[in-house]
Formats: structure tokens, sequence, C-alpha cells
């Protein structure tokens, strides 16, 4: 399994464009706020009287985007399960004395290491723009949270990534879908707006979709020194209300989703996936 990971790591960083478009979706929404998103929200937010408003934009923007990574990164290593498939190198490996799940462990293992250090690169980098932006580095507590969140995040994205890709024979269909869930990604994780704006039937798509708790964890954590001095003088009905209407924290009808639910989603969502897309691969394998 470990050899089978490492010749997959070799393979993909080795594809500079498979990288590069497996950031394609970080890139755009990085674009899309610099032009207009960011200026629009910041606006909005200081005509309702709320002071530092950048750095506040900045680091719900920023704990998207380390989502939106985790599943994108994990969807473009495991382009490399699809070109083995194409080339019918699959068969080779299946027919081998190799065990079966020591090639499914090798491809699911390398997708969740690229995805572990594409995201943590991403935070980096994250943190970086805000420092320069004018905002605080967050704590070694909060790093060594949004480490953890990460690790689990990607566990859940790597897991869907891989039920999803279990279904696919060709490069065609890999990047059609590759395309659709990096079109869409910043939509149902509630990235490009305030969730407060959308209709209650998206919101609730929103709140559905698995990813969407990772975002909120992150926001959470990196939000907390940026809401603390936002909104020093504000009740805690306030702040509250601008913490559910920014995606912060998540509520269905009086019930607020805590962080321990957001976490046992995650990985209740990446251990379903990750159990169906080996009943997946074990089926067809079994065909060759």
């Amino acid at each position: 399994m470990i050899n089978i990971a490492k010749r997959n790591l070799r393979i993909y960083f080795r594809q500079k464009s498979t990288v590069f478009f497996s950031l394609m979706s970080v890139f755009i929404i990085i674009l899309l706020y610099v032009l207009f998103l960011g200026k629009n929200l910041t606006s909005s937010l200081t005509a309702n009287g709320i002071d530092g408003v950048e750095n506040l934009v900045n680091s719900w923007v920023m704990a998207g985007i380390i989502s939106v990574a985790s599943i994108t990164t994990t969807m473009g290593a495991f382009n490399v399960m699809v070109e083995d498939r194409v080339k019918n190198l699959s068969k080779d490996f299946f027919s081998s004395p190799i065990k079966k799940v020591s090639i499914v462990g090798g491809y699911v293992l390398s997708s969740y290491i690229v995805g572990l250090i594409m995201s943590v690169i991403t935070f980096i980098a994250a943190e970086f723009f805000i420092y320069f932006s004018g905002g605080e580095i967050l704590s070694f507590t909060s790093t060594l949270k949004v480490f953890g969140i990460i690790l689990i995040s990607v566990f859940m994205s790597s897991s869907m990534v891989f039920f999803i890709v279990s279904f696919f024979y060709s490069q065609g269909a890999f990047s059609t879908a590759s395309t659709i869930i990096g079109t869409l990604i910043g939509f149902v994780t509630g990235i490009y707006f305030p969730i407060s704006v959308l209709s209650n039937s998206m919101q609730w798509v929103i709140k559905l979709f698995p990813l969407s708790h990772s975002a909120s964890l992150l926001r959470q954590v990196m939000m907390t020194g940026p809401i603390r001095i936002s909104f020093e003088h504000a009740g805690t009905l306030r702040i509250n209300e601008f913490k559910e209407s920014m995606g912060i924290i998540l509520k269905f009808g009086d019930f607020t989703l805590t962080p321990a639910i957001h976490i046992l989603i995650l990985l209740a969502v990446g251990i379903l996936f990750f159990i169906l897309a080996v009943l997946n691969i074990s089926r067809k394998s079994k065909q060759v």
C-alpha cells in the first residue's frame, strides 16, 4: 500500500497541470473576492456599523477557501486512479499478487496525503494574507485546532471523492465531474455570499452539504479574534445573529450545531462514503 501511495504521489506532483487545476477553484474564489465580492461584503458590514470589517471578511473568506482546497485537491489526486483505468493498469494491479485492499488503500492514502499537504499550504498562505492585510496570526492553540479540522475535513473529502471517482472509467467523465464540482463548490459551501442572503431552499442545501460543516468549524476558530475586536461593545444576541447570517454557526430551526456535532457529521460522512467506495471498487474488480 505504501509503495503504491508513493508511486501515486510522484505521478501527481510530476504533473504540474494536475496540481494547478486541482487548485483552480481556490484561485477562482480568490479572484472573485479581490474583484468584487470582498468589496461588496466589506461595504455591507461597514454600513451596519461593524468595525474592523476587512480583517473580519478576510478571515471568513480564507476559512472557506481552506475547506474548498480539501476537496478539490483530493479530486485532483484521484486523477491517477482514473488514468490507470484508462490505460488498463488497474487490471494489471488487480490481477497481480498484491492484495486488493493494498491497491485501494494506496489510492486513498495518496489522495489523503495530497489533500493534507495542499490544505496546509493553503492555510499558511491564508495566514500570510491575513497578516499582511493588517490582521493577526492565529495563536498556537488555534493553529492546532485548524490542523485538526483539516485532518478530519480531508478524510471526509477524500472518501466522498473516492466514491464519486469509483464510477469513472474515462478522462472525459472525470474532467466533467471535476469541472462541475469546482464550479459549484463555492455555492454549496456558502463561500461566495453570506448564507442569510440566499433563499431558504439554498440555505438548506448548504447546511446539508458535508463540507459546509468543515467551513463552519474553520470559521469558528479563525474568526474568534476578529469577531472579538469588531463586536467588542456588542451584545451576545447581535454576535450570534452575525455568526448565523455568515454561516459561522449552522442552525436547524432553534437547534444550533455544536463543534462536536460538526466533527461527528464529518467523520460519519467520511466513513460512510469510504465503505460505499470500497464496496463499489470490490464489486467491479471481480469483473476484471
